[in-house]
């Protein structure tokens, strides 16, 4: 087995840095499928696509996406902030890498033992040689999901045509814009019987967001909810690995494409952000 710490050391030496796309997945409440969907589209974009892709597990004292990537919990996030040297606790998951939050009552961003500018400069410097990082936030808003948003250049709101998610995406997108001026929102609408019930639901948000806010938002992408994504999701198998012909799995290649399509945006100092915008630096 090739060990990973030293595959990551020659990762971080290699001259081939370039700007990472951040992109940052929330969702107004739980139970839309958003960390299946984070999980999915790392997995599309790196094995279809051949991009270079570090999933964040951010979702601190609920993390689960090592239960999709059958990845070890005990090497996480935490101990990053304890003195660990990143490339030792970033994991490998099929075609991409993962680096873990962790499950309980701990507060990440309360662990003093190290400081957190030398948290930054690790953050920094793996982070350059991603194409893309993809964080995976915490259900609802709060600071911590609000501080992850504000420092991306743009995110993704995950929905349902369930009137108690799509008002909770509202809710999101409401505080985000009235509190910190931030617009930089692409929606997906999962678990659609259709693609019409999916327009239907878009469309719905995209007019309350238009008439109370001002300001508009766009369609990244509409996904089914299938037999074989309830087979994956109870198996917690990646649909797209399990089944790539499904429904699901074809959409999600759509929004990898759609997404690619998207002009790189340069942006500097996300992680000197994020930790600003928590009051942490």
């Amino acid at each position: 087995m090739i060990d990973q710490a030293s595959g990551l050391r020659e990762l971080v030496s290699r001259n081939d840095i370039h700007n990472s796309k951040f992109i940052t997945i929330a969702s107004g409440k739980g139970g839309v499928g958003k960390t299946n969907f984070a999980v999915n589209f790392a997995y599309v974009m790196a094995k279809e696509f051949g991009k270079r892709v570090l999933l964040i597990d951010a979702d601190i004292g609920m993390a689960n996406v090592h239960l999709f990537l059958h990845l070890d919990p005990a090497k996480n996030i935490k101990h990053l902030f304890m003195g660990e040297r990143i490339e030792n606790i970033i994991q490998r998951a099929y075609e991409f890498d993962a680096l873990l939050g962790f499950s309980g009552i701990e507060d990440l961003f309360d662990m003093e033992d190290i400081s957190i500018q030398t948290v930054i400069a690790q953050l920094d410097e793996i982070s350059k040689n991603y194409d893309y990082i993809v964080i995976d936030t915490g259900a609802g808003i709060d600071e911590k999901v609000a501080a992850f948003l504000r420092a991306s250049s743009k995110s993704y709101v995950i929905t349902t045509p369930e009137p108690t998610a799509l008002m909770d995406a509202y809710a999101l997108i409401k505080s985000m814009y009235n509190i910190y001026g931030y617009e930089n929102f692409k929606v997906v609408v999962n678990m659609c019987k259709n693609r019409e019930e999916g327009e239907l639901t878009f469309n719905k948000l995209k007019v309350s967001v238009n008439k109370f806010l001002g300001i508009d938002i766009d369609l990244l992408g509409i996904l089914p909810y299938t037999n074989n994504l309830r087979a994956a999701v109870k198996k917690k198998e990646l649909v797209t690995m399990s089944y790539p012909k499904d429904s699901y799995s074809i959409n999600i290649k759509r929004i990898c494409k759609e997404e690619l399509k998207i002009e790189p945006v340069v942006q500097e100092k996300f992680w000197q952000k994020l930790f600003d915008f928590m009051g942490k630096s």
